[in-house]
């Protein structure tokens, strides 16, 4: 089998519509990236089937506006090569990690993230969280004296790359100097921000996925793209996308969860209905315009925010998906104080001083029930 190059732990319905996605499209445009081989890293039966229809083709719907158009598009994802379990294909990973890979994806989830009591043991357990498979395949790579390799975490972790990294130097505490040596300085650790609404899986394989995608990588000495492609976008710093994403997107949310509580709306409202409401569109605007705009002025970033508004409406207006109020409702407060107490934080940090009543009154409701 043909070598491949980029290595995935995760079967997600979000990495075959994000990363796999553009990296199939690249690949079909010529460029010298990919296969992939997806690794399941979980014990879960149901997934089985699944992996096995990844490889060859699996379709991708695209639904959603652009520019105040309609788009309805099927892709077909080619980029798969083979799929592999960690529980019962260990040393079919170990050899493609320490042979072939020059690039690891992840999208395990805060689960595959969390540290587990036998992530010290000295041999693999598929007990083992993420970074301690990936810690255990570092060695292998390092003991075999192969070349350098990039790892690129996808989750939704602020400086994923970083947090990870920590991790796996933790673990390797107790090894040897010059196996820690080679972690700190010959594998690059990439922090990165993704960003698509995937709204449903398709069976067996595939997915239902808005328009809109964001694979926003920082920069750094040495990185290597995974692909070149329009939704790949590397920055110097992704400080300022995780504040648009954080108090853009996901406050207009959380305000709008807000709006529909206060309004004692139906468990059927869905997200593209209150954009459609005249009134919480409206009032929404209003917070947007006049008490969140302020700090990202202050910040110097009001034409990026005056962009970013413009795409979130389109997003939040898309007729074909069916994001439930109700569900966005869900842990409410901690959602406030993550997403809206975090923003006045954030914008008196740059020096706005400027009046928040609205978002103000938000927080202070919200505050005992934390």
């Amino acid at each position: 089998m043909r070598p491949t190059p980029i290595l995935q732990f995760g079967t997600s319905r979000f990495l075959q519509a994000h990363a796999d996605l553009f990296i199939s499209q690249a690949m079909q445009q010529g460029q010298d990236v990919g296969p992939i081989t997806v690794v399941q890293s979980t014990d879960d039966p149901g997934r089985a089937k699944r992996l096995a229809a990844l490889v060859g083709s699996y379709p991708v719907r695209v639904e959603g506006l652009v520019d105040g158009q309609r788009v309805q598009d099927t892709l077909d994802v080619k980029s798969v090569a083979q799929t592999l379990s960690t529980g019962a294909d260990w040393d079919d990973v170990a050899r493609i990690f320490v042979q072939d890979a020059r690039i690891v994806l992840s999208n395990t989830g805060d689960a595959g993230f969390a540290p587990q009591a036998c992530d010290n043991e000295d041999t693999f357990n598929q007990a083992m969280s993420y970074p301690a498979k990936l810690t255990h395949l570092l060695r292998l790579r390092f003991a075999a004296g192969a070349t350098p390799i990039q790892i690129m975490p996808m989750e939704l972790v602020v400086d994923n790359g970083a947090v990870l990294k920590a991790r796996v130097m933790e673990l390797a505490r107790d090894d040897a100097p010059d196996f820690r040596a080679y972690l700190g300085h010959q594998v690059t650790w990439v922090n990165s921000l993704v960003d698509r609404i995937v709204s449903q899986p398709l069976e067996p394989a595939g997915a239902v996925a808005e328009p809109y995608a964001l694979w926003a990588i920082e920069d750094q000495p040495g990185l290597v793209l995974p692909c070149q492609h329009p939704a790949v976008q590397i920055v110097p710093s992704l400080a300022d996308i995780e504040a648009l994403k954080l108090f853009v997107l996901n406050l207009g949310h959380t305000f709008l969860a807000q709006w529909w509580r206060d309004n004692e709306g139906e468990d059927d409202v869905l997200v593209r209905h209150l954009v459609n409401d005249a009134d919480a569109l409206k009032q929404l605007s209003h917070v947007l315009r006049h008490e969140v705009r302020p700090a990202f002025d202050a910040a110097g970033l009001a034409a990026p925010f005056d962009a970013y508004v413009v795409t979130t409406l389109e997003r939040f207006a898309n007729p074909f998906l069916d994001h439930r109020i109700a569900d966005i409702a869900q842990n409410h407060a901690q959602k406030v104080e993550r997403r809206i107490s975090a923003m006045l934080d954030w914008a008196a940090a740059y020096g706005d001083q400027s009046a928040k009543p609205v978002l103000s009154a938000i927080v202070a409701h919200n505050k005992e029930q934390i």
